[in-house]
Parts: C-alpha cells; structure tokens; sequence
C-alpha cells in the first residue's frame, strides 16, 4: 500500500474559489484504493459552510513553536466519499471571512500551514510516502522536507512533488518577510533557491525542491518553459524539464451528465440528443427572453470576465458577431469594462444577446445544455475545465490552442473526418472571428459533419478516473 497525502489550500466540496479545488477534491477518490490510500489535508477555515464544520471530528491537538510563540494546533477529519479530509484549525489564522485575504497576511498563514501540516503527521500517525502539494500555498513543504523536518526517523524519505495550478501566482514578498515567516536559515536565500530577482518566492521554493513538478496540461507544461509564459520562473523550469510533466484535469463525470442532470430541462445522451438536445436550448431561449428558435447557432460563454480569458478579443469583434446569424449567451462576473460591454450589446441587439452578470451553477449546466457552441479564446489557459464540460455536453468548443485548451479539443478536419471542436493559433481577434464564422457553416451546411463533431466530443474521456492513472505512474516512478 502506497501512502499519499494531498496537501492543499482548498478542496470541493468543503471550499472553492477556483478549479484547484476540484481537483484536490475530486482527485483522491479515482485511486486505486487496494494500491494508494490516499488522503488530503486543508485549513479548518471559519469560512467553511456550518453542515461540513459540524460533522467534522476532533482527532487531536498540540502547540507548535512559530515566530516565537507557541501555536495551538488542532486536528479535525472528516469522510467524504470514502476519502479522509484533514483539518488543521487555528482560528487566528484561518478566522477570515474568506480563505484568501491577499498580501502578507495569506503569506504568514500560509507558511504556518505549510510547519503545521508537517508537524501534524505524527501526531496522526499517518505516515505517507509521498506528498502531494498543490501551488505556492503549500511550496515550502518540500523545502521542509529536505530541512527541519529531515532529521527525525518518520520524516526521512518522504517525498515531494508539487503541482502548479497557475503559474502567475507565486507567493512573493521582500526575502526578510519570507525568510521570517519560513524559519529557514541565509542558506536557502540564493538565486538556486528560494530567491527571485532579490525576492523570496515561495513557489519556486517548492519548485527546486520538490522530488518532481507537474503542471495541468502538457501543453501548458511546455508554454512555462518560454519567457512569455514563465512569469520570471521559465528559466526553473526549463532546468527542471527532465522531472515536469503535464497531467490533464478531469471533471466530475457523476456531476456534469447529461444523461441525469435534474438541472437541465431535457437529459440526452451521445445516442439520442440529434432529438433531444434542441429541447435544453429552447428551454434555455425562453428563460432568457430571446427569440425561441431551435435552428439558431447559439455559442454560450460561461466565465470570469477577464482579460486572462480572451475578451479583448470579443470586445473588438462584438458589432461584427452580432451581426451575423447567431445567438450569443454570456454567464459571469469580472471586470467591470466587460460587464458592461456585455449589459450594452445585450441592449442594443436584445434578440441576439444576453449578458447574465452574476453566476449560477443551475445557469451554466443548462447553457452547457442548450448552447451549439462554447466559445474560449483565452490568452493563456493552464488547464481550463469549461471546454471539458462543454464536450461532455455535446456542445461544440471554439478555442484558442494554448495550454489545457490544444491538448483537450481536437480541431475539425473536413477531409479526414476528425475532431471534436474547433481551433484557432494566434491570439488575433480575426482569427477568431474566422473560426466562429467557420464553425458556424458547419453548424447550418454541413449538419451531418456537425452531429459527428458531437458523437466524437461526447466519446472523449477527461474523467478524473483517466487523470487520476497518470498520476498514479508518476508516484509508482517516485516512490518505487
């Protein structure tokens, strides 16, 4: 039995801001429990919904030794689907309204977490082989592996690896602010270690030190080798080549089926939905107020509104996209020049446009339903789990081919017949209006090829089951 530990900041279903929830949440279940016992450990935030809180249980507590003080620190557990949740508490840490409060506070709490976490294991008497950390919030442990957790009998051997959700966050401050929080002496302040451009840096802390890096895409794996990708640490990265490797998200396959989703106003599966599918879209016109019309292509979009997302692009193609024959279906928030852009092209062409600025789960499980086309053009995407969705809906992507979004949507070739969306390489807002206008002409000329791009989509396995076996060869070559 090979023993792994999750180390994260976040984990559905008790707390989620963003796709790395999903997966240190979803992840540990699709192990193979006769081979891995795999188990996860997070803050005990007071932010935490009351109904998870009030079913954890107390397995212990201790007071650690952090900037002088002694620390309390207690464990709490909690199973979920068969898999055990950690939970370290502290309530002057993690006391907040939410789990992130930005800048040197998160910097403290986080580098606190990173000692506690360690010094809980004994206590629990949980030995793993391998720990498993997830971004710069938990970069220091593999650093404190090879430090001052190396000299006691339970920790020696233990490895790391840790995996970059988003590269462009790294946990920086002044290196006296991180050496402080850290407790790690001058000699791991040098540019080969936890200094960057005369900075401390976290992330790249756990970067050198970790056993082996992994990313969550091939493609995005690659990108972080290059200057523009890299955010200041391509360099790192491409020194660590020989032991990155890419590992595709998943999604919850129980959770986003067409075929027994109760959010959706008709299910469908890959065998019925040439009849069923329109149903959902429909549905979908009819909530919204737009024209009802179950032969318009209608390209749905669910997603922050950032620049990060490709907007820009949108933006300076808009009048030109609501000019052509189509329907276009906005769910998200972000910021406030897209907001409104949107508020303004659902007022001026109100039949073709509706801009939802808020979010609702409900919402983008029945545009993922309804819609024809799911439009992504982001500028960088290290995995992205929309377009996921988007497939398993059969509702066809549109993306821009960098990181997570090339490795999972095989763009349509009309003489071989392959693919399972469509694709375009440079970030130019042209070139996306091309290949909108392109999918397009399949979509109303070409029907036939359209519900063949579909059966392929819906065919296409990016469960956690299928990621969770890649992960497991990576831990079999670490711990042997």
């Amino acid at each position: 039995m090979k023993n792994i530990l999750f180390v994260a900041s976040e984990a559905v279903p008790f707390i989620k801001t963003g796709g790395l929830a999903d997966v240190v949440g979803s992840l540990p279940k699709c192990f193979d429990r006769e081979n891995y016992d795999v188990r996860v450990m997070i803050p005990k935030y007071l932010c935490i919904k009351e109904k998870w809180r009030e079913g954890m249980t107390y397995v212990n507590h201790f007071y650690m030794d952090y900037l002088g003080q002694s620390r309390y620190v207690g464990i709490m557990q909690y199973e979920y689907e068969g898999v055990t949740f950690y939970f370290i508490d502290n309530e002057s840490y993690f006391g907040g309204e939410k789990p992130y409060a930005g800048g040197l506070w998160d910097l403290e709490k986080f580098s606190f977490f990173c000692n506690a976490a360690l010094s809980a294991l004994p206590v629990i008497g949980f030995r793993p082989d391998l720990i498993h950390c997830h971004d710069w919030q938990t970069g220091l442990i593999p650093v404190y592996l090879k430090d001052g957790f190396q000299g006691g009998e339970f920790f020696r051997g233990i490895k790391s690896v840790i995996t970059i959700h988003n590269l462009k966050f790294q946990g920086v401050w002044d290196v006296k602010t991180i050496q402080n929080f850290s407790m790690l002496p001058d000699y791991y302040f040098t540019p080969d270690k936890l200094e960057a451009y005369k900075d401390g840096n976290m992330l790249k802390g756990g970067i050198v030190f970790a056993d082996a890096v992994t990313t969550v895409s091939q493609t995005y794996a690659d990108e972080i080798k290059t200057p523009f990708y890299g955010d200041g640490l391509d360099g790192l990265m491409r020194a660590r080549a020989n032991s990155l490797r890419g590992i595709v998200n998943g999604i919850d396959y129980d959770v986003f089926n067409p075929a027994t989703d109760t959010m959706i106003a008709q299910t469908y599966d890959a065998k019925n939905f040439r009849k069923e599918k329109g149903k959902n879209k429909k549905d979908l016109q009819a909530q919204l107020g737009l024209p009802v019309d179950e032969r318009k292509f209608t390209i749905g979009i669910v997603s922050r509104l950032t620049d990060q997302k490709g907007f820009d692009l949108i933006q300076s193609v808009m009048d030109e996209l609501c000019s052509d024959d189509v329907q276009l279906i906005v769910l998200g928030t972000g910021d406030e020049k897209y907001e409104n852009m949107f508020r303004h092209y659902d007022w001026k062409y109100h039949d073709r446009v509706s801009a939802q600025i808020y979010y609702s789960d409900e919402l983008s499980h029945k545009i993922y339903a309804g819609c024809d086309a799911f439009l992504m053009p982001s500028l960088f995407e290290p995995c992205g789990l929309s377009q996921l969705m988007a497939l398993r809906y059969g509702t066809v992507p549109i993306v821009r081919e960098t990181g997570g979004l090339k490795d999972t949507v095989e763009p349509y070739n009309e003489y071989e017949s392959k693919g399972t969306g469509f694709s375009f390489a440079n970030y130019n807002a042209q070139e996306m209006l091309d290949t909108v206008r392109y999918a397009k002409y399949v979509y109303y000329d070409k029907k036939r090829e359209w519900n063949k791009i579909i059966d392929r989509a819906m065919a296409a396995d990016f469960s956690w089951q299928a990621s969770a076996k890649k992960y497991q060869e990576m831990y079999d070559w670490l711990i042997g």
